[in-house]
């Protein structure tokens, strides 16, 4: 524990930790996303998915605790990642208690100069999603257990769609960037796969970007009704 504890306390540590973290929430994304396709499919589709989650681990496991568990292993994991940036955004202060006097915009893509706002974005946009679509409080006509309609009446009013819109465009970037960081920090970082890795980064967060976009424009579009 020792050990741990003292590795974690290095900046090396901390993106360790953060690339292990990144790499379960990466998970849920690409999940999540492919989860909600069954939109496409109908009402009974998507619902059945819905029910399938809430009963996750069959007759053996109470209703909903599949579900909770998953629900606070990605809570640890979005903890520990903020903490974690957090800690080493205070660490590179310290070292460099004088800022540059001029930094260089066309070194450092969109991406990752945006990545510490982005984060915090995509933070409030996941607790107004579960207010949104899990708990209903901040949706107007919210019924228990109904996935498809609540996406369609949820997505029907514009500016919630333009709240999915601009949150998933900030994910998409944040994606992209943490991926590309990801395999740095876990020592993958050579000329020879250097290509590779972008090509992956930016394959993985297209697919996920468009594919969360979709929902939202697909409502508001009149494809899904």
């Amino acid at each position: 524990m020792s050990w741990f504890l003292n590795f974690y306390r290095s900046a090396i540590g901390k993106k360790a930790l953060m690339a292990l973290t990144g790499i379960i929430l990466f998970g849920f994304v690409v999940i999540h996303m492919i989860g909600n396709l069954k939109l496409y499919m109908g009402a009974e589709a998507i619902n059945h998915y819905g029910e399938f989650l809430r009963q996750l681990g069959g007759p053996v496991v109470p209703p909903y605790a599949a579900l909770w568990v998953a629900r606070i292993v990605l809570l640890g994991a979005v903890l520990l990642h903020i903490v974690a940036s957090w800690q080493l955004t205070l660490m590179n202060r310290k070292a460099r208690p004088i800022g540059y006097g001029q930094r260089d915009a066309v070194a450092a893509s969109y991406a990752s100069r945006t990545m510490r706002w982005g984060g915090v974005l995509i933070l409030l946009f996941v607790i107004y999603h579960i207010l949104h679509f899990t708990t209903g409080d901040a949706h107007t006509n919210f019924i228990y257990g109904d996935v498809y309609h609540n996406m369609v009446a949820g997505f029907s009013v514009w500016w919630v769609s333009a709240i999915y819109i601009i949150a998933n465009i900030a994910l998409g970037f944040h994606l992209y960037h943490g991926l590309w960081s990801l395999f740095q920090s876990l020592g993958w970082n050579h000329p020879r796969f250097n290509s590779w890795r972008r090509s992956f980064a930016t394959a993985f967060a297209w697919i996920v970007t468009l594919g969360n976009l979709s929902f939202p424009i697909a409502v508001l579009t009149g494809f899904v009704k």
